[in-house]
């Protein structure tokens, strides 16, 4: 396992890849745009990147990133299914790793859309797969709690309670493909101090979708 490489870069002319120069050796490394920018010009020495080596049928690829707390989302993300590690970088290069906190959060389905190769449909379920990590992996918890506030303005639980919570829970149905009369009569039941991803995976459990 390459878990982190310091040299010198000796290109950067490529969007979403560097070259590390690491005592002769070049190394293309897959990066974030987030990571790309904290870069130095090039030709700078001691620059150090920490990576990821993914193997796949048709390649071998190495990722790299500026922050412990991007590769911590990236290894996560590429968990996921259908999320590779392209889309995992296009995430991360629309999203910092605590922005990301926010929009899973607030299970922001329209600025997820935003980010390429995320469609309605698959934006719900990702922000589900996300929160869930985000609750319960230990470093991705302890990137949302250290978000600053003014990155959670807007991204604590939705308002409980009233139709606001069942209207966007209902968005979010809708989005994974469910009729107006589908999504109508699975929140019966559903708790009143109930957020939106509580009422999401509520109506999921009663559809007979995952838990």
């Amino acid at each position: 396992m390459i878990a982190q490489l310091t040299g010198t870069v000796v290109d950067a002319s490529q969007p979403g890849a560097v070259v590390l120069d690491v005592r002769g050796v070049g190394y293309e490394l897959g990066v974030s745009r987030t990571t790309a920018a904290d870069l130095p010009a090039p030709g700078t020495p001691g620059v150090t990147l920490l990576t990821r080596l993914r193997v796949s049928e048709n390649a071998v690829a190495l990722f790299g990133f500026s922050t412990r707390e991007e590769r911590a989302v990236f290894d996560r993300l590429v968990q996921i299914p259908k999320v590779g590690p392209a889309l995992a970088l296009k995430i991360l290069s629309s999203f910092t790793p605590r922005q990301l906190a926010e929009v899973v959060a607030c299970q922001d389905v329209g600025r997820m859309t935003a980010v390429p190769g995320v469609g309605k449909k698959s934006a719900p379920r990702l922000l589900l797969d996300l929160a869930q990590a985000f609750s319960k992996d230990p470093e991705l918890k302890a990137i949302a709690s250290a978000a600053a506030p003014l990155d959670l303005v807007g991204a604590g639980p939705a308002p409980t309670g009233g139709p606001s919570v069942v209207e966007e829970a209902t968005a979010a149905l809708l989005a994974m493909g469910l009729t107006p009369q589908e999504a109508e009569v699975v929140f019966e039941g559903l708790p009143d101090d109930a957020t939106v991803e509580q009422a999401v995976r509520y109506a999921l459990k009663r559809i007979g979708g995952r838990p």
